[in-house]
């Protein structure tokens, strides 16, 4: 190709607790972004020729604290262009913290393009995101619970673990 489209390449993390107070239901950790209304997942933008995965990860404890393996993809949402080129946003399966990993959370201090992070139960997700953000935790959380997900390859080989 002469010339290659534009393509943003976003990366987040679906990441879960189990409720404090012993109930059954589980919280997505969520970042609340300064430079845009309502909560998301933690992640970015890869840099060019970063490897996602790695993207991902670098996001991630930047923003959290958090250093997961990430290897599975739980959804995948094509983001037409508008306002920014057009990208796919991958959501990786962070998975079921251990209480280790939610106090190094809770001990994080985010960069400032964030105001806090939250933990939120997902009947309160519409109440605090954006509609195409909420649909995309939604169908990341659905195939998480049914260990449904592909594994990320890079030129055929699939990531490592670890």
């Amino acid at each position: 190709m002469s010339k290659p489209p534009a393509r943003r390449s976003g990366q987040q993390i679906l990441a879960l607790r189990e409720d404090p107070g012993g109930s059954d239901d589980l919280s997505v950790l969520l970042v609340d972004p300064a430079y845009r209304s309502g909560l998301t997942l933690p992640g970015g933008s890869a840099e060019q020729d970063e490897l996602p995965h790695l993207a991902a990860r670098r996001h991630l404890e930047a923003e959290t604290g958090l250093v997961l393996p990430l290897r599975t993809i739980l959804t995948i949402d094509y983001v037409p262009a508008a306002e920014f080129p057009e990208g796919l946003n991958l959501v990786y399966a962070g998975g079921l913290l251990t209480p280790r990993q939610i106090e190094a959370v809770r001990h994080h201090q985010p960069p400032e393009e964030l105001r806090a992070l939250r933990w939120v139960p997902r009947h309160q997700l519409p109440d605090v995101m954006a509609d195409d953000q909420c649909r995309r935790v939604e169908d990341a959380w659905d195939a998480w619970e049914h260990g449904d997900g592909i594994p990320l390859l890079i030129q055929g080989v699939p990531v490592p673990v670890g």
